[in-house]
């Protein structure tokens, strides 16, 4: 019998996790997967707790909650050898990861997908000293993710963002920012952002990296250049239809690597927690994780 450790927040997607804990755990059971369990108690616990896992040898490690539940725990066991396959129950309020891998939400479909142990690898991001799995950026907006309070984020969902955004649409200003990436000319302006983006799914936009592969090694980078609030506004709304990459405004490119510093404080986003703040060096790891998901989807 192989041995699973569960790693969930009793937070996440208005505490879904604790409805279903026992249901899961015995459709695992079935399978031939004996489960122990782990509720996350404060910050950094979901990445203590992984890492303790990779070291008394678990055959793979699962997380339940949202995106921020996942950086955690990526950061728990990335750069480590002889890694685990990574499953994931995706009960956040965005889910932008498991959106762009084709991660189903129902528990039953997703519990049978790792009792049959199907896997497929995955890229994973290295930002400085710390690691993401889905995106990064710097810039006012990108500051939305951990300005919600987790509260907000369980009681309204998806409109806690919204209304947060409009509050920083009336504040929005530009910041001088200094891009180094390979293949690439130095790019030195004022951004009102920068996105690393590792798959197509970002910040419940569907098609805003429309390009990105969670498999091929590469960054799908996008940089909004100091813009207007009516600017800003068409952008957004070309962004909805994937129409954004062609604007005048927007800067978009290819990397495995890059390095972004600026004369002022930028804070950084990883998987919408706060990373730090620039300089920062950003490094792909090509298929660094095997994680639970149909290998044919992109």
């Amino acid at each position: 019998m192989k041995r699973a450790r569960l790693i969930y927040n009793p937070t996440s997607g208005r505490e879904e996790m604790k409805k279903r804990l026992a249901d899961i755990l015995e459709r695992l059971d079935q399978g031939g997967i004996e489960t122990s369990v782990h509720a996350t108690t404060g910050e950094g616990d979901a990445t203590r707790e992984a890492a303790e896992a990779v070291e008394r040898g678990y055959d793979m490690i699962i997380a339940a909650g949202g995106d921020g539940t996942l950086y955690e725990v990526v950061n728990g066991i990335a750069g480590k050898k002889n890694l685990p396959p990574l499953g994931l129950f995706p009960l956040g309020t965005t889910n932008d990861f498991a959106r762009g891998l084709g991660i189903p939400k129902n528990w039953e479909e997703y519990c049978d997908l790792i009792i049959q142990q199907e896997t497929r690898p995955i890229d994973v991001g290295k930002a400085n000293d710390r690691y993401f799995i889905n995106i990064a950026g710097g810039g006012t907006l990108t500051e939305l993710t951990y300005d919600v309070p987790s509260k907000l984020k369980t009681l309204i969902g998806q409109l806690a963002y919204y209304l947060k955004g409009i509050e920083k649409m009336v504040r929005l200003s530009p910041q001088e920012l200094i891009i180094k990436a390979n293949g690439q000319e130095t790019l030195h302006d004022e951004f009102m952002l920068f996105l690393i983006a590792n798959t197509n799914s970002v910040g419940g936009f569907e098609l805003l990296a429309p390009d990105a592969r969670i498999d091929d090694g590469l960054f799908d980078v996008i940089a909004l250049k100091n813009c207007s609030l009516p600017e800003f506004v068409r952008v957004v709304s070309m962004a909805l239809r994937g129409e954004h990459l062609r604007d005048k405004k927007v800067i978009h490119f290819q990397t495995d690597y890059m390095e972004v510093t600026s004369p002022g404080e930028v804070l950084l986003n990883l998987d919408g927690e706060l990373g730090g703040s620039l300089p920062g060096t950003f490094e792909m790891l090509k298929q660094h994780i095997q994680i639970f998901a149909k290998a044919d989807l992109k």
